[in-house]
């Protein structure tokens, strides 16, 4: 396992996202999480070097939470580190959330603690609210190591609450294809001249560059054929100076052995190889109409429920395969 030094302490490269756990009903995105087979996900992880284990009070309507404090229950607590996060537009009690996750975590205190999901729409909330005032009291007493924040606002709002508190790190969406066509470069500069360590999100996309379109994986392919098409996004990361942390939301067995494979040691990519992951990018960019991360945000506050993620899959399936794609796999009678 690949590890990096933060501050006084050494975390693994790759981290455990626990957004994506497998559930006992696949197809509702409301069920209970399947308690065997994400423990089997998360032990192998911890058992294989991973020490960074990352979470939030809304992920899975607080069941991410409960699962992971009962598979690291069993596990030395001075051997991992847990992230979690406040969402104020979930709860803005702040003081009653904090107390909700330490109970749901079985822990007296959180290594990573963030202020979720910085917007542009919410940021005078978080900035006016008292949330950071009283974590910074809460790390002053060792119930919090580290206070940082995640961020989904633009480069200006970035700006601003990047020289509001004194933080420890932040969290960003960084992988090739927002490199090339949103503002993540300019976000992750951001935080590089404030010297804020960076914790990955999204690094494959919510999965969406593990199969690209429109022939760019042949890019890939021809430039290195033994190299998967994952690692490319992985590799991209990893060099990134400024890079603690990859995330990495695995919700399968099969996905944190590969995983945890491809962190067995640093293998950034060069100049050379930056350039054909730009262009593979580029040629993707032509094709995806919706940038879906598969996140599942959406569906939580749909109020009839819809799948969203899967008809944006299908949306972008059919811009470049066209209509008789959406049959693929389908039983016709």
């Amino acid at each position: 396992m690949i590890y990096r030094n933060f501050k006084d302490i050494k975390l693994s490269c790759l981290g455990m996202g626990n957004m994506r756990l497998p559930l006992t009903d696949p197809d509702d995105a409301h069920s209970d999480i399947d308690y065997e087979k994400a423990h089997e996900i998360i032990d192998y992880a911890y058992e294989h070097g991973v020490n960074y284990f990352d979470t939030a009070y809304v992920y899975n309507g607080g069941k991410s939470e409960k699962c992971l404090g009962a598979c690291m229950k069993k596990h030395d607590r001075d051997s991992f580190y847990i992230a979690t996060k406040f969402n104020i537009g979930a709860n803005p009690d702040y003081k009653a959330v904090f107390a909700e996750q330490l109970e749901r975590l079985q822990t007296d205190h959180i290594d990573f603690y963030l202020m979720h999901c910085l917007m542009d729409s919410n940021i005078d909330k978080y900035l006016e609210s008292g949330a950071i005032e009283y974590f910074q009291e809460l790390k002053k007493k060792g119930q919090i190591r580290y206070l940082g924040f995640s961020s989904h606002a633009g480069v200006e709002t970035l700006k601003k609450f990047a020289d509001a508190a004194d933080w420890d790190f932040a969290q960003l969406q960084i992988n090739y294809y927002d490199w090339l066509v949103s503002s993540t470069k300019e976000e992750y500069r951001v935080l590089e001249e404030r010297n804020i360590p960076v914790m990955v999100m999204e690094p494959v996309r919510g999965g969406r560059l593990a199969e690209l379109l429109g022939g760019a994986d042949d890019i890939l392919k021809a430039a290195h054929p033994e190299w998967s098409t994952v690692s490319w996004a992985f590799r991209f990361v990893q060099t990134l100076p400024q890079v603690k942390v990859i995330l990495s939301g695995m919700s399968t067995i099969d996905q944190v052995r590969e995983n945890v494979k491809l962190f067995e040691e640093a293998a950034p990519l060069s100049a050379a190889d930056t350039d054909t992951v730009m262009k593979a990018a580029e040629v993707m960019s032509r094709y995806v109409a919706v940038p879906c991360t598969g996140c599942r945000y959406c569906v939580d506050d749909c109020p009839v429920k819809i799948n969203i993620p899967e008809f944006m899959k299908l949306y972008n399936k059919y811009r470049i395969d066209g209509p008789y794609s959406l049959f693929d796999g389908m039983k016709i009678e």
